[in-house]
């Protein structure tokens, strides 16, 4: 009988090797990632900025002594996607046909009859077709002028808390629902002041 010998090599030093990843190539990848993350969060920022929330700088002195110069607002854009501006809010909007943005109080409500006499806001609507006056806490001084209007069901009366020195709908009229930009939700400078506002309920 012939004897067959069988050699099995159990020797593992012929398995390839795996080289190490080189350093620079985990720089790179460290790097791609960086990159990811990047485009990420500024797609991220863009679509809140566009659709949610917008910085808005306060210029002027229409609103003092409730909003200064230089306030650094956060505006809610979502808001009035599912309901209506109310009355007693601060809104930002786009004052045509100029490209400016305006910081205003909105008054008066679509569909009501707003009537400025003797340093009085009356307001007359379905509720209150006699007129009643109303009733701003947040003002230092009266309002001058004598000014009537009736708003449209699109329209909205807005002014400004420092009554002398604002330039609002007592002299460039109503201003339309798809002007408004959104409402003031968040005060972040100066920090002294740092203030979120809630949702308005101001009745007559």
């Amino acid at each position: 009988m012939t004897n067959i010998s069988l050699d099995i090599d159990n020797n593992l030093d012929d398995t390839p090797e795996v080289p190490e990843q080189s350093l620079l190539g985990k720089v790179g990848a460290f790097l791609l990632e960086l990159v990811k993350i990047a485009v990420l969060a500024g797609i991220t920022i863009g679509l809140v900025r566009y659709f949610l929330f917008k910085p808005f700088y306060v210029k002027g002195q229409s609103m003092e002594p409730n909003f200064e110069e230089r306030d650094y607002l956060i505006i809610d854009e979502l808001s009035y996607r599912v309901r209506q501006p109310q009355r007693g809010e601060v809104v930002v909007f786009h004052y045509r046909p100029s490209d400016d943005f305006f910081l205003k109080r909105i008054i008066g409500l679509p569909g009501e009859r707003v009537k400025i006499d003797g340093s009085k806001v009356v307001i007359y609507n379905e509720a209150n077709p006699q007129g009643l006056v109303l009733k701003e806490n947040y003002l230092v001084e009266q309002t001058p002028g004598s000014v009537t209007v009736t708003l449209s069901p699109q329209q909205y009366f807005v002014m400004g808390d420092n009554r002398d020195a604002s330039f609002d709908s007592r002299q460039f009229g109503s201003i339309n629902k798809n002007d408004i930009v959104g409402r003031v939700w968040f005060r972040g400078w100066p920090f002294s002041r740092v203030t979120t506002f809630g949702d308005t309920m101001y009745t007559l």
